[in-house]
This record gives structure tokens, sequence and C-alpha cells, in this order.
């Protein structure tokens, strides 16, 4: 640990970080007004909605990330064995009567009055602290499986079960692969690191295949127009939404698939809406900006002064990096449909709150970089 750059005074935090978040951020306000206005005037009687609730998060993300922002990172340190006790305790509770709220046959959230939250949203952040406060005390026995990757990993085998009930495969993929890529930054062995995905390789797979809606969900990836008004449907209409946006887009607020074609189009399939009404050049910038703040995230990564804001940067910023590279590999028809929304832009409660929060964490890492 360099024990000298943590006791100087921290300097100011990471501009592009910063700046780039609040862009998204922006984009994301005026594309969940764009994609709900109409079906939200028409359904609930107030076109302002979801532009409400999403300002509200915002605000509320906003704190949390300036506060963390300004709280030393490593002191969540000690924080880390009890952020993972209220992890399970969150996830267990979904499925207490009364408590899990049930959505589509899914049971993801939990009810407080009237407000809901998604404690896998919460997995995420705990499980990457936990992960990286672990890995950097035994940084020195890396090479030692046992004593090192197996907590970890035992950790995401019980959480990635435990949301894989509700259920929830996506979410749990994408933690999946984060901890994957932290256990690689840490400097796990090449052998260890392909021998471990081997491993589970065949229990991916075997989830996949137990559930049918799952492997029709696959096959209608291959081929969605064989099944156009079911499985294949949202591909469908996402590409039916990107076709027509050409260079420039149809133009902000002229989008026809969110018209009732293209089911929640503020949330999971909002860069279809960004394609159509911005264009080629809209959905570009969007990726130009992830790119920025996931590049910016890895500096950070890269510069901290101790293995534990190294591991804790890399694995926030593969969070981001995961969830939007698979949420735009299903809406552009690159990979089967799963329930992952797109970070900052989509509209969501405690997934923004939480990925402010962790944007937090990042900035507070990054005011303590040479």
């Amino acid at each position: 640990m360099k024990k000298e750059a943590l006791a100087k005074a921290p300097q100011g935090a990471d501009f592009a970080i910063f700046f780039t978040t609040l862009v998204l951020l922006g984009i994301g306000l005026v594309m969940v007004f764009s994609a709900s206005y109409i079906t939200s005037l028409e359904t609930r009687g107030d076109a302002f909605f979801f532009l409400r609730r999403q300002g509200f998060w915002v605000l509320l993300g906003l704190t949390g990330m300036f506060f963390l922002a300004n709280f030393p990172y490593y002191r969540l340190r000690k924080f880390a064995p009890l952020l993972l006790v209220i992890n399970f305790i969150l996830l267990l509770a979904i499925f207490i009567p009364g408590l899990g709220v049930e959505v589509n046959e899914a049971r993801r959230w939990l009810g407080f009055g009237g407000l809901t939250i998604q404690p896998a949203e919460f997995t995420k952040i705990s499980l990457i602290i936990f992960t990286a406060a672990f890995l950097s005390r035994k940084a020195n026995k890396i090479y030692d499986f046992w004593q090192t990757s197996f907590i970890p990993l035992l950790v995401l085998a019980i959480s990635f079960g435990l949301i894989l009930k509700q259920p929830d495969l996506g979410t749990a993929l994408a933690i999946g692969a984060t901890i994957a890529l932290m256990l690689f930054a840490a400097g796990m062995p090449l052998g260890q690191f392909f021998g471990l995905g081997l491993l589970a390789l065949p229990a991916v797979i075997y989830t996949v295949f137990a559930e049918e809606y799952r492997l029709r969900r696959l096959f209608s990836f291959l081929d969605p127009w064989e099944d156009p008004l079911g499985t294949g449907y949202h591909i469908i209409q996402s590409l039916y939404a990107l076709a027509p946006g050409g260079l420039f887009g149809v133009g902000l607020g002229r989008s026809r698939q969110k018209l009732y074609y293209l089911p929640e189009p503020q949330n999971d399939f909002i860069f279809a809406i960004i394609g159509e009404e911005l264009g080629f050049i809209g959905a570009v910038t969007v990726i130009l900006l992830f790119f920025i703040l996931i590049w910016r995230g890895y500096k950070t990564a890269i510069m901290a002064p101790d293995s534990f804001g190294c591991l804790l940067a890399a694995g926030v910023t593969s969070m981001i990096a995961v969830q939007s590279l698979i949420n735009i590999g299903v809406v552009t028809g690159s990979i089967p449909v799963t329930g992952i929304n797109l970070p900052l832009i989509s509209a969501g409660g405690s997934s923004l709150f939480f990925t402010l929060c962790s944007i937090g964490i990042l900035l507070n890492i990054s005011r303590y970089c040479a």
C-alpha cells in the first residue's frame, strides 16, 4: 500500500468521469421523457410521470454520489462484511410473503409502502467492495486458489443462485462477469482463470436449457422472425426502431416504435429509441461517452494508490462496462434478450441510485491518484 499517497490531502476528482456521468444523466432524462410521455399520458393521465420519477432518483443518486466522492474509499474495507450480510438478508427477504413484489412472474423487488427496491442492484456494489477488500488482503497469495479466489467465488455462487431464483439470469451473469474481471485484475493465474471459465460454462449452459423460456429466447435470437409475435418480438421491434434512424434520426420526440410497438421503451430498450430519434450520430455519441467513462475508470484503477482502491475501481468500472455491452448487444440483436438496463440512461430507481453511488466511490479513488 502506498501509505504516503493515502496520507496526502485528496486532490480534485477526475473531471472526465464526473462530466461524462452528468452528460449521460442528462441524456437519460431527456430520452426517458421522450420515450414515455405519450404512453404515460394515455395510460396514467400524466405525461411527466416517468420524468418526475427519474428526476427523483437522479437527485437521490447524485446525493449518494457526492457523499461517497468525499468519503475516504479505504474506510469502506471495514464495512465489507456488514454489506455482505445485508446483501444476503435483502436477497432472502424477496421470498418472504408480503415483502417480495412479483411482476410478470418475476420476484425481484422489495416493497416498502409505495417504494420498491431491487436487492440485486445492492448485490453488485456489496460484492465488489467485499471482493476488493478480501483480495487486497491476500494480494501476496493470489496464486493460492483456496486462500484467495475461493471465498469470493463462493460468495458469488450463493448470490448467483439467489438472484437466479428470482429469476434474473441477466443480472446474475453480469455480476459473475464483473467478479471474474476483478479476479483477473488481482493477478489470478491465467491457468486458474480459464480453467474456472471452462468449469462455469457447463453450468451456464444447463441454466439456459433448464428453463423453456430461456431456450426459446436463445433460438429467437438466432432467428427472431421465426416467432415474430412471441419470443422474437422485442428484437424485431428494436431493429425496426434502429433502422429508420439513419444518420441523424427521425427527430427528438418523433419515434414511432414507442407508440405501443416496443414494450417499455424507457427501460431496457431505450437505446433503440435513441437510435431512432437521434440516429447513428446520437447512438455513437452515447457509446463514446460510455467509452470515456470506462477508459477513465480503468485508468483510475491503474493509478490507485493501493490494491484495494485498484480492485474497487476495476470492479465498479467493469460493472458499468458489462451492463452497457449487454444492453447495447441486446438492442442491436447481437446477443439474446435479457433484462439489463443501460446504466445512467434507462428509467430506473435502485439501479440508477446504486450506479451513481458506485461512481461516487470511483470519483473518490481518483482523488488519491498521483
